[in-house]
């Protein structure tokens, strides 16, 4: 007979392991650490959603919801925007509600971390508006790409990931090639 107990002796350990060991700084988490709480967070939005993580229905939704704000004609006339315009309110979507705890997450964990400040992170090579247009540009890139791929990174490479669908494991290799060819072009402005 299989006795699971060791099993989750060893997987208790692993996730104290993460927790309280390895400090960078005072301001990180363990990257192990992170790693976990993802991992559980993914496990619970599978569990009490029924949803994997996600985040780039929300801003589809969001761009839809406004353009139906303020140019509803249009919307509805649109054959791509009109079928989604009619699914209901933006914040009956549970989407919505995740997006928006992960930002307060965010802004939480880092008044916590005492690390809150309004800046731009960038180079000394750069400018602020080069760094603006590079962030709104890398952006909609990556937004773009995931519509294409039919998910963000969150969405099909780690809810997917998750179920161990092929197309995830595809786009993560796609993605870090894409991040290792992009981060030798853009280098030089960071350093």
């Amino acid at each position: 007979m299989y006795d699971c107990s060791v099993h989750k002796k060893f997987i208790f350990y692993m996730i104290c392991c993460a927790c309280f060991s390895g400090h960078y700084t005072d301001k990180f988490w363990s990257p192990l650490a992170a790693g976990v709480g993802l991992g559980i967070a993914l496990m619970g939005m599978f569990i009490f959603t029924g949803h994997g993580l996600g985040a780039n229905g929300f801003f589809k939704r969001l761009t839809i919801w406004l353009s139906d704000a303020g140019f509803s004609e249009w919307t509805h006339a649109n054959a791509y925007f009109s079928s989604l315009a009619n699914k209901g309110n933006l914040f009956n979507q549970w989407i919505s509600w995740e997006v928006l705890g992960v930002a307060l997450g965010a802004l939480i964990g880092s008044v916590l971390a005492k690390r809150f400040r309004f800046h731009i992170e960038k180079g000394s090579n750069v400018s602020v508006p080069e760094r603006l247009l590079l962030a709104i540009a890398g952006g909609a890139l990556t937004g773009f790409g995931a519509s294409l791929a039919r998910g963000c990174t969150s969405g099909l490479g780690l809810s997917g990931g998750a179920t161990l669908a092929v197309g995830a494991f595809v786009f993560l290799i796609g993605f870090f090639i894409a991040g290792l060819l992009v981060s030798k072009w853009t280098k030089k402005a960071w350093q």
